[in-house]
């Protein structure tokens, strides 16, 4: 299996050389490159074509909500997280809107950021539980006010376990394990989920969940 490509964004220099030296212990981690500010992340990107790239917000030149976006829209594959230290409502939504896939403070452990990365790297979205509370109620007022239309097409109770398992934060091979079937029969499920919601990514899925209160 081919190991996942990273590049790390942060203007502190300490602090990618730490990145890099946890995650480049991970045989499944690869740094393929580092920026210090908005303009370098999205060049870097473009010329390397990491599968998942770090993302600090606050940052010189072009901060990393405008950076995310560039990236998004340029069309680059490349998954972006948010690794930062500020949990303000702003900064959450701003770089979610932008296209960031998670969302993670820098207290955050080394296991928890390698499964966020890996996570990104299959398509998932990752966002500590305080952050995800925080979409959550953002979410559920702004779906009050639109009034959000139910369903055409109902979830089966199969799909309910799979995205009740999601709203929990859990990985494909996580709610595989727990519903005692394949990953291959998750991502089935979890494909026909994202269809039926019209939404197009797992946190998207789980917010419109919520303001539905399937979950």
């Amino acid at each position: 299996m081919n190991a996942i490509r990273a590049v790390l964004v942060d203007d502190q220099a300490l602090f990618r050389e730490a990145l890099h030296t946890l995650l480049s212990a991970h045989a499944g981690i690869e740094i393929v490159g580092e920026a210090a500010n908005g303009n370098e992340a999205v060049e870097i990107t473009a010329q390397v074509n990491p599968n998942v790239v770090l993302m600090d917000l606050l940052m010189p030149v072009l901060d990393g909500v405008a950076a995310t976006r560039e990236i998004v829209a340029r069309g680059l594959s490349a998954r972006v997280i948010a690794l930062t230290t500020f949990d303000d409502d702003e900064y959450v939504f701003e770089a979610l809107r932008a296209g960031a896939v998670g969302y993670l403070l820098k207290d955050v452990s080394g296991q928890r950021l390698v499964e966020a990365i890996q996570a990104a790297a299959k398509g998932e979205a990752f966002l500590q539980p305080s952050i995800a509370a925080k979409v959550v109620a953002e979410f559920a007022r702004q779906a009050t006010a639109a009034k959000i239309q139910p369903l055409i097409e109902p979830l089966t109770p199969r799909e309910l376990d799979t995205l009740r398992l999601m709203v929990n934060g859990c990985s494909n091979k996580e709610i595989a394990a727990a519903l005692v079937v394949t990953e291959g029969t998750v991502k089935n499920h979890v494909t026909a989920i994202l269809g039926k919601l019209a939404v197009r990514d797992r946190t998207q899925a789980v917010l419109k969940a919520k303001a539905l209160k399937l979950v």
